[in-house]
């Protein structure tokens, strides 16, 4: 057998092939941005693979960082996209960063493709205090979001997801569609319908398709935050009004308060509200949310720093899902905090306006808005307030003539009833037995004083809540003061004085004026009508520490509030001064009161349950003063 040897020429073809294809591979090598774009490459592709078997065993709460985009291949984008989003990867592919604009006669808004929301509101016929427009959502202050779970074990929240928008028109009504897509047939969807002079929206959430991706076994929370931007000159004055109201349980009403930091919970909620003094923000549901859980803070820690925001609200409402998808009919109001709109809607909304509760909102719904309503439809707003001033007046004068009338017999009583107190000086239950048998039969009880004052209560105490609450006020001038709605200024302050401001305000000043000399009147005749004792009576001390008190009082108070509630204060107390001085002049007549007690007592008088019960008190307590006199 021939034996095989390797021939030169067979070693020179090896050694020229082996350099050809060494030279061949010198010169294909990738450049060094290529290799380091295929070690990136094969880095994502391990951490996506890596991801992918972490699926089975935990759920990925996605945040907004997890939507950046690869930028090494369509491929690897798609890969790395349904990794983080799973069903939803599809949307995040089409659609970018982007806003949809929409206006009607009465709303400008825009739409973002980012979480499908609102990114700004704003209220084409309102200018704030400075005549800057009125924005109830700007610059992400606002913040709507639905958190779910999915079939595959992930937690997304719909503010960092992308939704494409489509606007269609069908009349007077325009439609603003957001979905949110995991195919062109799949999508959980926003639908927005707003409507010529309407400040109302419908608004739908809703999925089609989604059965298979929605996780039935966890909760789906729709989340609503705001920051309350502040529209008013007093921030005080404003955030005094702004709060959180929400109905419940078939049509009742609760609102958050006024503290620092406040939360609460409800059920079967229909709607809530994120109320400023004079706007609005509110989320209305057709069908009960289960549940409701209410937050407020307080943004205004120091007036002078604190100017941009008043509080930060926040609401979380679960929805259900039915068979498998979601659909829930609701509505948007974003608008003025007007009673006569809000009440229009008949859905109870009008309790979102601050009118006072029981008998003192029947009196301002039935009463003072349709009485004011009328007279501001052909008068100025400044004299529309002067004359429901004189009619309110008008109205209980008598109330007044009773009070007085009390006060002036009790005057004449006064030499018979401090006889009856020297006389039985030891003895101060006998003494107040007699007083009260002379003045329940001479008709000129204490009682009969206390009364006209408290009827009057329902009506001062209406009035002071009607008057920060009259939408209608807001921007209105009047002689020096430019919106009757906010305090009036005549002179700014260099510096700021507690619980008074910076500014001095001119209405509460002559307010206050009014007040001291009423209360001077009346404080002198009701001194003048109680018995003599050793020293000042302690009633008597009290009357004239508040008639100085009470003007003070009213100066620090109001200088920061609407100068209309001050312009009523300073004309209704005017009107009383007139009201008191016509009675005492021409009207009551010393001499025939003194003769008609006289006949009075006369009379058999029979004593009233109230006296009667009064009396039997007066002897249990002296029996028992007796009895503990004996045991010592």
């Amino acid at each position: 057998m021939e034996e095989k040897k390797l021939d030169i020429n067979s070693i020179i073809g090896f050694v020229l092939i082996f350099g050809i294809l060494m030279f061949w591979l010198w010169q294909n090598q990738p450049t060094p941005e290529e290799l380091e774009a295929q070690e990136k490459a094969k880095q994502e592709q391990v951490e996506a693979e890596n991801k992918a078997k972490e699926t089975s065993e935990q759920t990925k709460v996605t945040t907004a960082e997890d939507y950046a985009a690869p930028t090494v291949s369509d491929s690897l984008k798609l890969i790395n996209l349904q990794n983080k989003l799973g069903a939803f990867a599809y949307s995040a592919a089409q659609v970018s960063d982007g806003e949809t604009v929409v206006e009607s006669d009465l709303l400008a808004l825009k739409f973002s493709n980012k979480g499908g929301y609102l990114s700004e509101v704003k209220l084409k016929n309102f200018v704030n205090f400075d005549s800057i427009p009125i924005y109830l959502i700007k610059d992400n202050n606002a913040a709507f979001n639905i958190n779910f779970g999915t079939t595959d074990s992930r937690i997304l929240n719909t503010k960092d997801l992308y939704f494409e928008p489509t606007v269609t028109k069908n009349g007077d009504v325009t439609v603003v569609s957001m979905k949110l897509k995991a195919s062109e047939s799949k999508f959980l969807e926003y639908r927005y319908e707003i409507k010529e002079g309407d400040y109302m929206m419908d608004f739908t959430v809703r999925s089609q398709g989604l059965s298979d991706v929605f996780n039935s076994s966890q909760a789906v929370n729709l989340d609503w935050n705001l920051k309350t931007y502040r529209h008013a000159k007093s921030i005080s004055y404003e955030n005094r009004y702004t709060e959180v109201v929400f109905e419940y349980e078939g049509g009742k009403d609760d609102y958050l308060g006024q503290q620092e930091n406040t939360e609460d919970t409800a059920e079967d909620v229909t709607y809530v509200a994120f109320k400023q003094h004079f706007f609005t923000s509110i989320l209305l549901a057709d069908s009960p949310f289960k549940t409701g859980k209410f937050t407020s803070q307080n943004l205004v820690q120091d007036e002078e720093i604190d100017t941009v925001y008043t509080k930060a609200f926040a609401v979380s409402l679960p929805l259900e899902l039915t068979g498998g998808e979601l659909n829930k009919s609701m509505d948007w109001y974003f608008g003025p905090s007007d009673y006569k709109i809000l009440n229009s809607y008949g859905r109870n909304l009008d309790e979102i306006v601050p009118l006072g509760w029981g008998i003192f909102g029947w009196i301002n719904r039935y009463l003072f808005i349709p009485l004011f309503a009328f007279l501001g439809g052909f008068l100025p707003y400044g004299i529309a307030i002067i004359v429901m001033t004189i009619l309110i007046k008008l109205l209980l004068s008598f109330v007044q003539y009773k009070q007085f009338l009390s006060q002036a017999k009790l005057k004449i009583l006064k030499p018979e009833l401090d006889a009856i107190r020297e006389k039985h000086k030891n003895n101060k239950v006998k003494a107040q037995q007699e007083t009260l048998a002379l003045q329940t039969k001479a008709g000129a009880s204490p009682m009969a004083g206390c009364m006209p004052a408290l009827i009057q209560l329902p009506v001062f105490y209406a009035l002071f809540q009607f008057f920060p609450s009259a939408f209608d006020l807001r921007q209105k001038s009047f002689l020096w003061v430019e919106d009757l709605s906010s305090y009036d200024t005549i002179a700014e302050l260099p510096f700021h004085i507690p619980f008074y401001g910076d500014h001095v305000s001119l209405f509460p000043i002559l307010a206050s004026v009014a007040i001291f000399f009423y209360m001077r009147l009346t404080t002198g005749q009701q001194m003048a009508s109680q018995p003599t004792q050793e020293g000042m009576p302690d009633m008597a001390k009290m009357m004239k520490y508040m008639m100085y008190f009470s003007p003070i009082m009213m100066l620090f108070f109001f200088n920061n509030y609407a100068s209309g509630l001050s312009l009523y204060y300073f004309i209704s107390n005017l009107i009383s001064i007139g009201i008191i001085l016509v009675i005492k002049n021409y009207i009551l007549d010393e001499d025939k009161i003194h003769a008609q007690i006289q006949e009075n007592k006369k009379k058999p008088k029979k004593q009233g349950r109230f006296q009667k019960k009064m009396a039997e008190m007066m002897e249990q307590a002296e029996k028992q003063k007796q009895a503990q006199q004996k045991r010592k």
